[in-house]
């Protein structure tokens, strides 16, 4: 199985293809992450079934993804700074689900066996970490990416034609002012402009204005191309459309 590992490469040269994080078709996908709602809760409703797995090698960060030949699941437990990687061919004839299940279940299996052996869990899970391919990428790589977002401003960032990224900024409340006497003089009624348009862009104005008293951020962990895994809370975190902040 570890010969498979020259395939990797196959994930960074497909990269300019939207693909479904799910499937991995691209048929009629243009600026989709998955194909379809049913797709994605598939995939996601298996890993979340197999974190057993994942628990017993006392995981403490996971990332799954796979390209057209194999899959990738790479492994941090609480007990080691490296990351194993566990490697497994695709069938030409099944969807990414169904192979990451037919994964699932030769990784259990074997466990079970080792436990059945031993009569040793951690031996079994030791056994298991000894058989997967040791990955000398940094921590990094497996460590999740934290997304900032602003949160409750909405569409007030497109009537004052401002980027999320300038809510961040000092001086917010002048900036938001200034943004907003721009847009008054395009379209304040007394000036020729559409009396609706400019009713929106004066609430955008009162609701940013009040936002940055006090700003609140919708803070998330993930990855934009991988499935991951975070082990304090036992659970798998879909690929995260946003780019990181820097």
């Amino acid at each position: 199985m570890k010969a498979a590992t020259k395939h990797v490469v196959c994930r960074q040269e497909k990269a300019e293809q939207n693909r479904c994080l799910s499937c991995g078709t691209t048929e009629n996908m243009t600026r989709r992450k998955y194909c379809s709602i049913d797709c994605r809760q598939r995939l996601r409703h298996q890993l979340d079934i197999r974190t057993g797995l994942l628990r017993a090698l006392n995981t403490r960060y996971a990332t799954f993804y796979f390209t057209d030949y194999l899959l990738v699941l790479d492994v941090l437990p609480y007990s080691s700074p490296q990351i194993f990687s566990y490697l497994y061919p695709r069938s030409s004839r099944s969807k990414p689900v169904d192979d990451f299940s037919r994964m699932a279940n030769h990784l259990g299996n074997a466990w079970w066996d080792e436990v059945k052996r031993t009569r040793k869990r951690y031996l079994a899970s030791q056994h298991l970490l000894e058989s997967a391919n040791r990955n000398h990428k940094g921590i990094d790589s497996i460590r999740p990416i934290e997304i900032k977002n602003p949160s409750q401003v909405g569409s007030s960032v497109i009537h004052l034609k401002l980027s999320r990224s300038q809510l961040e900024k000092p001086g917010l409340s002048q900036v938001v002012k200034k943004a907003y006497r721009r847009q008054a003089m395009k379209h304040h009624p007394d000036l020729g402009g559409d009396a609706d348009s400019f009713r929106k862009i004066h609430e955008a104005y009162v609701q940013l204005i009040n936002w940055a008293e006090n700003p609140t951020f919708i803070r998330r962990r993930g990855f934009p191309d991988k499935w991951f895994y975070e082990g304090d809370r036992n659970r798998w975190i879909q690929p995260t459309p946003c780019k990181p902040n820097k």
